[in-house]
């Protein structure tokens, strides 16, 4: 389990250490959630473990037990409480509050870029029939949208409760969002 606790909590060194070890290590699935390393570093955000698991050729495409990817974890990344923090501390200061949130999106973006380089299936489902485009959608991430939609994320696809990314924009009223998806169908 060490290799998954070492990309979660961004130590490069040490997934680096437990892959000489044992080249094994790099799309072993812990027993709690089936997570991956992989997965592990993209639900944390941390691109630079990313992409060394990638240029190792991670698995993009497996699996964890609720059957989400890498990507789907990308997509579903907030703010942690302490970049809220520092957002909220910071903003008065010269703006570099909103600098920052800029550049923790951008680094969002660019995990996403990386993945989807890597092949990972833009149209992979989870446990309730969602895809990453979904998960987009519901976040209204309005610069995520655009990257799964030039990757060839379909549109049309329903979920397990019979809504596409449409109509998840729609019902939540993200009007640009909305017609992003429109153009794309």
């Amino acid at each position: 389990m060490g290799i998954h606790h070492s990309a979660y909590n961004n130590d490069l060194n040490e997934v680096l250490l437990l892959l000489e070890e044992n080249d094994k290590n790099l799309n072993v699935q812990d027993n709690f959630n089936g997570d991956t390393p992989l997965i592990c570093a993209c639900r944390q955000g941390h691109n630079r473990i990313v992409s060394y698991l990638v240029s190792r050729n991670a698995d993009v495409n497996l699996k964890n037990k609720k059957e989400r990817t890498c990507l789907h974890y990308a997509v579903r990344k907030r703010f942690s409480f302490l970049d809220y923090l520092l957002i909220i501390i910071l903003m008065p200061v010269m703006l570099i509050g909103y600098l920052l949130m800029i550049s923790r999106n951008k680094q969002n973006e660019n995990l996403i870029k990386m993945l989807l380089r890597a092949g990972t299936d833009v149209n992979a489902t989870d446990c309730s029939g969602s895809t990453a485009l979904h998960y987009a959608c519901e976040m209204k991430n309005q610069s995520i949208v655009p990257l799964l939609l030039e990757a060839h994320a379909d549109p049309s696809i329903q979920n397990k409760d019979g809504e596409t990314p449409l109509d998840i924009a729609q019902r939540l009223k993200f009007t640009t969002i909305e017609k992003l998806l429109k153009k794309a169908s």
